[in-house]
C-alpha cells in the first residue's frame, strides 16, 4: 500500500458539483490527500503505470517482459506498480503452477477501457509534438535573452562589468 493511501474508500465532498453546491467546477477533483479521485487519478497518471497499460494491450506479458520494454524501470517500482494496478482492478496477475513459478499479467476489461483513453492522450501528443517542440524552443529562447539582459543591467561593483545574477 502506497504511503498515506488510507485503505477504505474515501469519497470527496463537494467532487463533480456533488454537496459543494452549483459554483463548483465539476472538472476538479478535490486537492485532499484522502480523496478517492485524487488517489485514482494519481495511480494512473504515473508514467509506469501508463507504460505498462500502453504495453499490456491486448496482449499477456511476463514480468521481465515488461521490464526488458519499459526503459529506466527498477524490478522494485515494477513489482510496486503491477501490485497498485492489480489492486485497482486494471491488471490481472494468473501464477501459473511450475517451477521456477511463471506469472502472467493483463488488462482486465476495465483496464482496457483505461487504455482507449490513454490511446487518445499519446494521439494527441504526437499530432501536436512539433508545436510543443516549437513553443518549447521559444519559451528558451527567451528565457536566455532574459537571463543575458539581466547580466548586462547589473554592473560589477564599481567596474562596470557585468555580474551574474
Amino acid at each position: 500500500m502506497e504511503e498515506g493511501t488510507s485503505k477504505s474508500p474515501s469519497h470527496c465532498a463537494g467532487t463533480y458539483g456533488g454537496d459543494a453546491g452549483p459554483d463548483t467546477d465539476p472538472f476538479q477533483w478535490d486537492t485532499r490527500e484522502d480523496c478517492e479521485v485524487r488517489q485514482i487519478l494519481d495511480r494512473i497518471a504515473d508514467k509506469w503505470s501508463l507504460l505498462v497499460i500502453a504495453l499490456l494491450d491486448r496482449r499477456v506479458l511476463r514480468f521481465t517482459e515488461l521490464r526488458r520494454e519499459i526503459d529506466g524501470v527498477s524490478q522494485r517500482m515494477l513489482t510496486v506498480t503491477l501490485r497498485q494496478l492489480e489492486r485497482d482492478g486494471l491488471v490481472k496477475r494468473t501464477v501459473h503452477p511450475v517451477v521456477p513459478p511463471r506469472v502472467e499479467y493483463e488488462l482486465t476489461p476495465l483496464g482496457a477501457t483505461l487504455h482507449t483513453t490513454i490511446r487518445s492522450l499519446v494521439t494527441w501528443t504526437e499530432r501536436h509534438q512539433s508545436e510543443i517542440a516549437a513553443a518549447r524552443a521559444a519559451y528558451d529562447a527567451r528565457e536566455a535573452a532574459d537571463a543575458a539582459g539581466s547580466l548586462e543591467a547589473a554592473p560589477a561593483a564599481g567596474r562596470g562589468r557585468p555580474v551574474p545574477v
